[in-house]
């Protein structure tokens, strides 16, 4: 089966493809003539989505554990979203940089992918759901009490996060294994 099938390709990268693809010509030389080069750039790719979603689900299940106590520790989880949602979006960070370099190293074959577009995807998706969270976080330092309605929102927008966690891990994998 030709690479462009097993990855979903849907025609030609001709055009502005090709044309990025030419632009990124050194940088895939290097990664792809360079072991080390495509180990650091890898693992650094894999470790900042480790420490990100590891850090996210943890504390997405917390929530949702949290949610069943009564204010008072309510508020002491409240608390300490703040701080991992800084380390997360650290992790996202990094792995946008590692991520742009993979993309840069083999243009061609991510940019008629579909499963590397549906992980794009599912990336803005998870952004944005991290907004609605930071919302409903900000709502509740404001009303905390166990009947706001901010908690509910708060809840799905954890439910949402894990499985997006789980789904973007599932399209990196399936990238991989077709390529």
């Amino acid at each position: 089966m030709p690479l462009s099938v097993a990855l979903g390709q849907t025609g030609s990268t001709e055009g502005a493809g090709g044309a990025l693809a030419r632009l990124c010509e050194p940088w895939a030389h290097a990664y792809a003539s360079s072991k080390m080069l495509a180990t650091v750039v890898t693992f650094g790719h894999v470790a900042s989505l480790l420490m990100a979603g590891g850090l996210a689900v943890t504390t997405d299940r917390a929530t949702l554990r949290t949610l069943r106590l009564a204010a008072v520790e309510r508020g002491r989880h409240l608390a300490n979203l703040s701080g991992v949602h800084r380390l997360v979006l650290g992790g996202i960070a990094l792995s946008f940089v590692t991520g742009v370099l993979l993309f840069a190293s083999d243009v061609e074959a991510f940019v008629g992918s579909r499963i590397f577009w549906l992980k794009m995807l599912m990336i803005a998706l998870l952004l944005g759901n991290g907004i609605a969270m930071n919302r409903a976080e900000r709502t509740l330092r404001g009303d905390a009490a166990e009947s706001a309605p901010a908690w509910t929102h708060l809840r799905r927008t954890a439910l949402v996060s894990i499985a997006l966690w789980y789904v973007i891990t599932l399209a990196g994998v399936a990238l991989v294994n077709v390529a």
